[in-house]
């Protein structure tokens, strides 16, 4: 029987360029894709397919959220995370994860893990305690919930002083000369991280983009979107100063993708 395979992933590209590396493997059926959340739940619901290669940034819910609603609701699918960062997959896959894989997919590490999960749909066919892999992505989730609770506060020290903060109200944070600032909207100081993906590490990865290699947003604290040359933009974020930062040409497809401009 072919491997039936739901994608869910909010950028049309990312699922297209999976779609395409799985039609080159055998066996393999893709029943259907999922553009957010909410509708990889329901899709995953409704066609209870063999395995769901889930996005972990994407809109309405995260693919953790996805995953804990799929474990609530009982669906027998397993689960392949997917994801664009390395330093969070690593960090959230130190339990016995399924698998993840790290985008830009390589064609060989896909079919290594379409290989792992047919052993484990054969292996769920043998055994009468449900899925395998269900119980080893609960410890996942709960792996993962509880760490994002742990990224909940941060402190930043101003003059002599560390304040915690909720990293929510974060508005943007900047790296220069080796010294992050970080800005909210009553404080701004300094982060005792030395890099910004070390802080990003300690951040939802959903909420917080890296736009530059100097700069990291909440992309919920983008107050206007200012076109630039060569079709690149500025944002302008919400703090007093209406703050200007650059968004990379990387990035720049990212952000039209995600917010259809």
């Amino acid at each position: 029987m072919p491997l039936r395979i739901l994608i869910a992933d909010d950028e049309q590209p990312a699922r297209n360029e999976l779609c395409y590396q799985l039609e080159q493997l055998d066996d393999v059926e893709i029943v259907d894709q999922a553009a957010d959340g909410p509708q990889a739940v329901s899709l995953a619901e409704s066609l209870a397919p063999d395995v769901v290669l889930l996005d972990i940034q994407m809109p309405g819910l995260t693919g953790f959220e996805v995953a804990r609603r799929l474990l609530d609701r009982e669906v027998p699918s397993h689960v392949v995370f997917v994801t664009a960062f390395d330093q969070y997959a690593i960090e959230a896959f130190e339990v016995s994860a399924v698998d993840y894989l790290l985008k830009p997919v390589e064609p060989a590490r896909l079919a290594q893990t379409i290989q792992r999960v047919r052993r484990l749909v054969d292996a769920d066919r043998d055994t009468t305690d449900g899925p395998l892999a269900n119980k080893q992505l609960e410890r996942i989730v709960q792996y993962v919930t509880e760490r994002q609770s742990r990224r909940e506060r941060l402190a930043v020290k101003t003059g002599e002083r560390f304040l915690l903060v909720q990293a929510e109200d974060i508005i943007h944070a900047s790296i220069a000369d080796e010294v992050i600032t970080i800005v909210t909207g009553s404080v701004t100081g300094t982060s005792n991280y030395r890099t910004l993906d070390e802080l990003h590490s300690h951040l939802d990865p959903a909420m917080f983009w890296r736009v530059h290699r100097s700069h990291l947003v909440n992309i919920n604290k983008i107050k206007e979107i200012v076109p630039w040359f060569s079709r690149n933009y500025i944002l302008r974020m919400k703090d007093g100063k209406g703050t200007e930062i650059p968004v990379s040409r990387t990035q720049t497809k990212r952000l039209r993708e995600y917010l259809s401009l």
